[in-house]
């Protein structure tokens, strides 16, 4: 009776931290969304991101540069679908495969984010682009993923002796 409550315990904690993990993905998907918005809006810049920082206006950009523009542009773009595509692969990774205790699938959810994370983000603080309104977010969605991971983690280092 106990064991069976103990591993009922367990699963609820799972699925806890799975859903919180994949609570993490969807917002990474959020913020996706909201770069590639901006991209088209007056705004241009990434949320976040003003004059304070980089000191020219999405108009004085276009007028330097038609090319560098459009370049800056494809470059939202493309890191917006990326933000998206990983926020998709780690909202199902998490929700099914961490959900229903696949190890692979919790090594593959935390090695994919913390990949993106590890890679985008030290770049942000050299160049003071490290500001909260652009960073809050993404600060938000890793510490809810890390809560979940560290919930789940027994998916995917399970005791020894356990089956």
């Amino acid at each position: 009776m106990a064991t069976e409550t103990m591993r009922t315990g367990v699963h609820r904690q799972a699925r806890v931290g799975s859903g919180l993990m994949a609570l993490a993905g969807l917002g990474f998907i959020g913020y996706g969304v909201i770069f590639f918005i901006l991209n088209f809006s007056d705004q241009f810049l990434e949320l976040g991101i003003s004059t304070d920082e980089v000191p020219v206006t999405r108009d004085q950009i276009k007028e330097f540069s038609p090319e560098l523009f459009e370049y800056i542009s494809h470059l939202h773009i493309a890191i917006a679908g990326f933000l998206i595509a990983l926020g998709v692969a780690v909202a199902a990774l998490s929700w099914v495969g961490v959900g229903s205790g696949q190890r692979w699938a919790w090594w593959t959810a935390v090695a994919s984010a913390v990949l993106a994370v590890g890679i985008a983000l030290p770049a942000h603080y050299p160049n003071d682009f490290d500001t909260i309104e652009h960073l809050g977010l993404i600060y938000l969605a890793v510490a809810i993923f890390v809560v979940g991971a560290v919930l789940t983690l027994r998916v995917a280092v399970p005791r020894p002796g356990a089956h």
